[in-house]
């Protein structure tokens, strides 16, 4: 019985790269976690043992560094693009078809101490000390075959909490239904979001500003769940998602996955203590998993299930 050979594809995953900028006493740092992997004619890698078409995996985790040195890092996704085109468009006699970067991307914040020229009044930065963020991850994956490119960003491990304007009703009761209704509930949530540009970068077209794009996507995107009256995690996602397309007209498309963190009112009578909403049991597992995607009429969604 013949066996053929289907859809494959290598490369080099999670290189660590933190890219320093030294130009004055106030350092930048860029801290990203870069995999790379690539599509193409790669037959005979696997069925002859030839390794005239294989371009080493060794070789990407070095491209990845020396870009960071010769280009510099902007943004996630505008150094994804770089990348993603050299290795379609640069690679030896067009071997490699297409091309897929995936970035995560860890926030850092500079370290403040208190002013020097006094003890009690004001902080200044110290231009060489970071904290690690702990908030969300920044994350891309950019996609180019040689004609077109496709770029989703996103953001995951993002908590968020309403302790208050949430309720849950009115929902299908069967003989297994145990849940009480709730006309006043903490919604809290772990959001992991990615969201699609319209950009194909063809004719010139120029990028958009990717940095600042992040930066009010994210705002939106809190600012729908802040502000949103919930009857159910599911409307705040319609919410979010939507309110992330009103605004930005460079994202064709938002995906959203909201884990629903609960928490349980703690019986306090067997202590003689009335709980009025103010303390909670936070369970982590099991949990709903809510997850929708929200596009532009007319657009054919590209963002796949996780």
């Amino acid at each position: 019985m013949a066996h053929v050979l289907g859809q494959n594809q290598y490369g080099k995953a999670e290189n660590r790269i933190v890219r320093v900028y030294r130009d004055s006493t106030r350092h930048e740092i860029k801290d990203l976690n870069v995999s790379v992997s690539l599509r193409g004619d790669f037959e005979d890698v696997h069925l002859t043992g030839s390794n005239a078409n294989c371009l080493p995996t060794d070789t990407t985790k070095n491209t990845v560094y020396a870009f960071a040195k010769e280009h510099g890092i902007d943004s996630a996704e505008g150094f994804g693009v770089l990348l993603a085109r050299h290795f379609v468009d640069s690679t030896e006699r067009g071997v490699v078809r297409s091309a897929r970067i995936r970035i995560e991307e860890y926030g850092w914040e500079r370290i403040k101490t208190p002013d020097s020229s006094s003890r009690f009044i004001g902080s200044e930065e110290v231009g060489h000390s970071f904290v690690r963020k702990g908030q969300e991850v920044r994350t891309t994956e950019v996609v180019y075959d040689g004609d077109r490119f496709r770029v989703v960003s996103g953001l995951k491990d993002l908590v968020v909490m309403n302790t208050t304007n949430s309720e849950f009703w009115g929902y299908i009761k069967d003989r297994y239904t145990t849940l009480q209704e709730a006309y006043d509930r903490i919604l809290a949530t772990q959001v992991t979001a990615r969201w699609a540009f319209g950009f194909h970068g063809r004719d010139g077209e120029p990028e958009p500003n990717w940095n600042r794009s992040y930066q009010q996507v994210r705002r939106h995107l809190l600012e729908a769940f802040a502000e949103t009256y919930s009857y159910s995690l599911q409307q705040t996602l319609h919410a979010m998602g939507t309110r992330v397309l009103n605004n930005r007209a460079e994202v064709d498309e938002v995906r959203l996955e909201l884990p629903n963190k609960h928490h349980f009112l703690v019986d306090l009578e067997p202590f003689g203590l009335k709980n009025d909403n103010e303390v909670y049991f936070a369970a982590d597992r099991m949990y709903g998993l809510i997850e929708g995607t929200v596009h532009r009429e007319g657009v054919t969604p590209v963002i796949p299930v996780a």
